[in-house]
């Protein structure tokens, strides 16, 4: 069987080699172009003038100048709830098939955002092309003959008047191309489970008829799958189980906080390749080793703008500040923070996705995700992303040698100061005062801002340590196990009174 991996590889190297891309400025041209052209005859476009916009000459601008920044309130309150309606023609031609909902990390209900039938293309052709980027890894020809588990929501999907329904990982499982099938694990008949741990359970008991060699999925929910399978099997690690795994493919969350807790899984280093797929589409994935960055899809049906990431633009709420200034891909920096803003073959319009990025490499157009603009945490001025928390937490790995895979805090008033309370979910046992000290003063030498708010409104840190299944039963209690859900970084205190409940009842069971 070797031989088959041999062809895929080649005709995999033949197509890179025959495809010559555009540079990411010019494709990006292109894609506002063909976006506007089509949806110029919606309401949405006739609205915003988009056969206007077309004719002058300088469409990136005058996109930007004509059409407002919409949040997903605004997009589904003013445009989507009449797609929900049944009406044709709203945002994007005709009326999708799906609608994605999204199980995020903020929020109390959850989003539903359309997918056309679009959308599932350029979701599907990007997926080829992080196949093909594979051929940039050391990866050996019978790589291609193994069995990929991809680790999604379920794909039996809800009806809801003529719409479909379900998570994007749900609905990107269910249109997977017939000749992938064969490959792809746990199945279609496991893959429609809507109950997480009846779909593990189901795993653990088929693993060993699999020939895995890619793994797909959010870092917590595939640690968890892999504990129980080598549990299940009594093994000292999946590559007990599935010795030829090689491929790790994550996304929806940073993989760097569960690094250290994901490879003591492991027998061998396997290759970790990070994703940026969305209920609102795929937008980038890692092309190359070397680089823990991802490549912005320049060309397949989605245009991006950056906003500066700055206190003035992010109003209390998350959402942008309609004065706030949009970059294109052309006039971006290196190693700056920007709200990213997208519009999509789905009919989203300049959409805040809630995500901030920055540019490792601008030529490239290589992006790293920074954070969310909701868990941007500000309160006192400390201006603290989730990235420079996440950097701050590996320091603490490595300081203590312990795991922190998941972690959740909130600025807290105790006796009328302000403190930032912190819960770290690790297995082992460690004076909360000596890590509370050794955090606050890593922040406060990565972090001018926050070691400006120390001195001034900002009185302290307070860490509790807790055991990171708790995380998953709070995930469990508020939404679902698995599939797209993930924890939300930073709580406002109504819901911080509302997590440290739940923690007490869970330690006191």
């Amino acid at each position: 069987m070797a031989l088959l991996g041999s062809i895929i590889k080649t005709a995999i190297d033949l197509r890179g080699a025959i495809v010559s891309e555009k540079s990411p400025v010019a494709s990006q041209k292109e894609v506002l172009k063909n976006l506007l052209e089509k949806a110029k005859d919606t309401a949405f476009g006739k609205y915003y003038g988009f056969g206007k916009i077309l004719e002058s000459e300088n469409i990136q601008k005058s996109f930007a100048e004509k059409v407002p920044y919409f949040d997903y309130h605004k997009m589904e309150t003013e445009w989507w709830c009449k797609t929900q309606e049944g009406l044709k023609d709203i945002s994007w031609p005709g009326s999708p098939k799906y609608f994605a909902r999204s199980s995020g990390t903020t929020g109390k209900t959850s989003k539903k955002i359309p997918v056309t039938d679009e959308m599932i293309e350029a979701i599907r052709t990007t997926g080829i092309k992080q196949v093909g980027a594979l051929t940039n890894f050391e990866i050996p020809s019978d790589f291609y003959e193994k069995e990929i588990m991809m680790l999604g929501s379920s794909t039996d999907l809800e009806v809801q008047d003529q719409f479909l329904e379900g998570e994007i990982s749900g609905i990107s499982a269910s249109n997977i191309p017939f000749w992938f099938r064969g490959y792809y694990k746990p199945g279609e008949e496991i893959a429609q489970m809507d109950d997480w741990d009846e779909k593990v359970a189901t795993i653990c008991k088929r693993a060993k008829e699999w020939d895995i060699g890619a793994l797909s999925g959010i870092p917590s929910w595939m640690e968890l799958m892999m504990k129980k399978v080598i549990e299940y099997h009594n093994a000292k690690n999946i590559h007990e189980i599935w010795p030829n795994l090689k491929v790790y493919t994550t996304g929806g969350v940073a993989f760097q906080p569960y690094e250290k807790s994901f490879n003591q899984l492991l027998a061998k280093p396997i290759i970790i390749i990070d994703t940026y797929l969305a209920s609102e589409g795929f937008l980038a994935f890692q092309n190359r080793p070397g680089t823990t960055s991802m490549k912005l899809v320049s060309d397949n049906g989605i245009y991006f703008e950056f906003v500066p990431f700055k206190p003035e633009y992010i109003k209390e709420d998350g959402s942008l500040s309609q004065d706030a200034p949009a970059l294109t891909l052309a006039e971006v920096e290196a190693d700056v923070d920007y709200v990213l803003i997208i519009s999509t073959v789905s009919g989203a319009w300049r959409y805040l996705i809630g995500d901030t990025i920055a540019f490792t490499d601008v030529e490239k157009a290589e992006i790293k995700i920074t954070g969310r603009t909701k868990f941007f945490l500000n309160v006192v001025g400390s201006q603290l992303s989730v990235n420079k928390m996440e950097v701050a937490l590996q320091e603490m790995e490595k300081q203590f040698d312990i795991k922190i895979p998941e972690f959740t805090l909130a600025a807290v008033k105790i006796e009328g100061e302000f403190y930032h309370h912190w819960y770290l979910g690790t297995e082992t046992e460690i004076k909360s005062e000596e890590i509370a000290n050794a955090l606050d003063n890593a922040l406060k030498e990565a972090n001018k801002n926050y070691s400006v708010a120390r001195s001034k409104a900002l009185k302290g840190v307070k860490v509790t340590t807790i055991n990171p299944t708790i995380f998953h039963e709070w995930n469990a209690k508020n939404k679902k196990k698995g599939g797209q859900v993930k924890m939300e970084k930073v709580m406002d205190e109504e819901k911080f009174t509302e997590w440290e409940d739940f923690v007490k009842s869970e330690v006191n069971k």
